[in-house]
């Protein structure tokens, strides 16, 4: 894996006063009725413009929100982002309402050394999903100096993130990106044994960092919904219990993949049940699930298993919830799992939407070694996957 360049490079070997650096930021965050509801991405990224804005930079900011389809939409518009971005930079942030174009030029023209724009929805023109090379080339003439901080989209061949990496003259790893690079290269050259605990609802959607994971982790354990797709491959009890009947095979060669290469697999040896998904059901813990009722979450002695791994980890990797996470009654085995990385002497790294939630609402945040802002991009990462974002600027 060639070397990223990064921020700290960039800024020791030109200035870049008064020069146009574009930033591929990740500011996908939900937006309700014009408010930002959750700004930790944006923060995410505050250190990077932070640098580049006191080093005199005149600082163009660009991101995706949401998933418009090629076509601009109010309720995907980046303005609200603009607005909270404003207040936690305590500056102006000029918000520029297209991302190509005469507004976009002319406001980039206009902007003075340390200040600061942002783009309209780069989503809002289909050509940005499709990498189009003349999109590529618009977006690339507001730019001087290329910085991708955009962690989150660094597995996606956009014209943002690889097409016009090419055509700008300098271009560096943001600090958000280069720490992400850097926390998450420690699962590929992990500090034994590793333990990763991989959660959510499908299969289908981690089979190949599952298959992956298999044969480099010295034990994987397995919770959430997926769980019950392994449980039916080994021939278990599911009950009501969501299962993928098109990836019980998947789910057994993962299982002889582990096995081959002289691994652990962890599955749930009692579990969580109720009769419907709901708050207000009555639950109990099982050693079986039975007929009519469904797991919901992994139980207290599947949890301390899960627990006890982590402890004697010397590098912890976690994605995904152990249950129903959304529902208090069934959050129990995704905290467990949660305070046992955070109380773990073991470099530990947390990815995934859910998984940051449980931390953070814990408040043990601070006692996770890094939180990657990147779901898809870190299970891609930790493949041994070659990410476009990353490889663009490796070119």
């Amino acid at each position: 894996m060639a070397a990223v360049p990064s921020l700290d490079q960039l800024l020791s070997q030109a200035p870049v006063r008064g020069q146009r650096v574009f930033v591929r930021a990740d500011l996908n965050v939900p937006t309700k009725n014009g408010v930002v509801g959750d700004d930790t991405r944006i923060r995410a990224t505050l250190p990077t413009l932070r640098r580049l804005a006191s080093a005199g930079a005149r600082v163009i900011v660009a991101s995706h929100l949401g998933r418009p389809k090629g076509k601009a939409d109010p309720q995907y518009s980046l303005a609200p982002v603009a607005k909270r971005l404003s207040e936690l930079l305590g500056m102006p942030v000029v918000f520029v309402p297209d991302c190509v174009g005469a507004a976009a030029e002319s406001a980039v023209e206009k902007l003075p050394s340390g200040g600061v724009a942002l783009l309209e929805n780069l989503r809002f023109h289909a050509e940005e999903e499709k990498n189009d090379p003349t999109f590529a080339r618009r977006l690339a003439a507001l730019a001087d100096v290329y910085v991708n901080d955009a962690f989150g989209t660094a597995h996606r061949a956009h014209a943002s993130t690889a097409g016009m990496v090419g055509l700008v003259p300098r271009v560096a790893a943001g600090d958000l990106l280069q720490a992400e690079l850097q926390h998450l290269r420690v699962v590929l050259e992990p500090i034994r044994p590793l333990v990763c605990v991989l959660g959510g609802a499908k299969v289908s959607d981690k089979i190949a960092v599952l298959e992956a994971l298999a044969e480099r982790a010295d034990v994987l354990a397995i919770g959430g919904a997926m769980a019950y797709t392994f449980l039916r491959a080994e021939g278990e009890p599911t009950g009501s219990s969501r299962v993928e009947e098109d990836h019980v095979s998947d789910a057994r060669r993962v299982l002889q993949a582990a096995a081959g290469a002289g691994r652990r697999i962890l599955l749930p040896v009692d579990h969580v049940v109720a009769e419907k998904l709901s708050a207000d059901t009555p639950s109990r813990v099982a050693k079986q699930i039975p007929d009519g009722w469904l797991g919901v979450d992994i139980g207290p002695e599947t949890a301390a298993i899960y627990a006890a791994e982590v402890r004697k980890a010397g590098t912890v990797f976690w994605n995904g919830p152990m249950g129903v996470f959304e529902i208090e009654s069934f959050a129990k085995g995704t905290e467990a799992v949660a305070r046992a990385i955070a109380d773990s002497k073991a470099v530990s790294v947390v990815g995934g939407g859910d998984s940051l939630a449980a931390v953070n609402k814990l408040g043990l945040g601070s006692r996770v070694t890094h939180l990657s802002t990147g779901g898809g991009a870190s299970l891609e990462f930790v493949q041994g996957l070659t990410l476009p974002g990353v490889a663009a600027l490796e070119r």
